[in-house]
């Protein structure tokens, strides 16, 4: 080492290699940092700062992995790549690793730990080799060796190594940290690609059904619409209940196919002028037979003098028939069904939908309009596909309307959805 003037300042020497170190700190800094090039030509650019430093020939750089250590970095080329044992013996580097302890040797061919060594195209026979550590585990090795010109490395350049090494240990870290979130990325990305498959496959598989159901469902409803001209009225109580359950049926594949075409944006709405006390009027007499079935009363009480509005009439009756199945659906026996519609202080006309069910869960009020979502009722049994309240969503918001949900715990719920006049 330099020894300082008896003033016991610094001298110009120190001073300088003072200055020296920093510079290739924050040139290494720089390297890593910046981001440029590949992880091996980071690694090279390094090495190359470290030697120049230290004032030698010859080095390299070597990451752990598994069982080994691999050259990734070194004057040489011909290195770059090779494998290097942990278990080996007579390895310098591998030595270094397994005990995580920086090893400086004046004359490699005197230290009788790596007599089986091979002697290698080196000039000099002093070297220098420092672990890189992360969390008391070696990660990595650098090594060094032939001192430029008639000098020999210095014990003491194991300092000044080590300080490289730490430097080094941020690139490695930062390295896999990019290596992991690369793997991430990837692995979302097959996940999203696979969900993509299955979706697109869900929807292919769910066109189908619909497609074959429309026809049975249709000649079953025609051929039950004939039979009620002649069944007799001690049977007539079966035949409305088949009725109900194939208008249901028709019901769930016709919100099937609407839901396909206002996702895709292939539904046109077919507007004309719609009078709203009469669309609530036709809604509730369409879904009498079942309430009767199930002791339940339905009220329909539309406010007078409503100004008509532009709409597509059948999918906002398909609407106002979902809502008044999903009341029916929770509704208990003995129970009243209130169906109103109204006109607001701006223009817009709100149909409304209570029920006298067990209302729902503030925590599963947003859910509702939820694609399959799905909520059970007093004795926790499922009801319906999860899509009808969907589909009302979809429709309401084709109208730039909204659609809403408001209760009273334990006394039952209010559906609401306002459309433009």
């Amino acid at each position: 080492m330099n020894k300082k003037a008896t003033t016991g300042k610094p001298s110009a020497i120190d001073l300088k290699m003072a200055n020296h170190l920093l510079e290739s700190i924050s040139r290494i800094s720089h390297v890593i940092s910046a981001g440029k090039g590949s992880f091996r030509k980071r690694q090279e650019d390094i090495l190359r700062i470290i030697l120049d430093y230290l004032g030698a020939e010859q080095g390299s750089i070597m990451i752990r992995e598994k069982k080994n250590l691999i050259v990734t970095a070194a004057t040489r080329k011909g290195l770059i790549g090779i494998k290097q044992p942990l278990s080996d013996p007579n390895s310098v580097a591998s030595w270094v690793a397994n005990n995580c302890t920086p090893l400086y040797i004046p004359d490699i061919t005197k230290d009788k730990r790596f007599q089986g060594r091979s002697s290698g195209k080196y000039r000099k026979q002093s070297l220098l080799s420092v672990p890189i550590i992360r969390a008391n585990r070696t990660v990595g090795v650098i090594n060094v060796t032939d001192k430029a010109g008639a000098k020999d490395l210095f014990k003491e350049d194991i300092t000044y190594l080590l300080e490289f090494s730490s430097l080094l240990l941020w690139l490695v870290i930062k390295e896999n940290l990019n290596d992991d979130l690369r793997k991430q990325k990837c692995q979302l990305r097959k996940k999203n690609m696979a969900l993509h498959r299955q979706q697109s496959m869900m929807e292919d598989l769910s066109r189908m059904l619909v497609h074959d159901l429309k026809g049975p469902l249709s000649e079953v409803v025609a051929n039950l619409d004939i039979l009620s001209y002649s069944i007799t009225d001690q049977n007539r109580e079966f035949l409305e209940s088949a009725q109900i359950g194939c208008d249901r049926a028709v019901r769930m594949v016709s919100n099937l196919v609407s839901i396909n075409k206002l996702e895709d944006g292939r539904m046109r709405l077919i507007e004309e002028e719609v009078r709203p006390g009469n669309l609530l009027e036709e809604a509730t007499t369409g879904i009498r037979g079942l309430a009767r079935n199930k002791g339940i009363t339905i009220r329909c009480e539309p406010a007078e003098g409503l100004p008509a509005l532009k709409a597509d009439r059948v999918l906002i009756l398909r609407v106002l028939q979902n809502l008044l199945t999903n009341a029916l659906s929770y509704a208990p026996s003995g129970s009243t069904i209130t169906a109103n519609c109204t006109k607001t202080d701006g223009n817009f006309i709100v149909f409304s939908i209570a029920d006298e069910g067990p209302g729902i869960p503030e925590e599963k009020k947003e859910l509702v309009f939820d694609k399959y979502a799905r909520l059970s009722s007093r004795h926790d049994n499922l009801i319906g596909s999860g899509l009808g309240l969907y589909f009302c969503k979809l429709a309401i918001g084709e109208h730039s309307g909204t659609i809403r949900v408001e209760n009273n715990p334990g006394k039952g719920s209010r559906f609401y959805f306002t459309l433009p006049i």
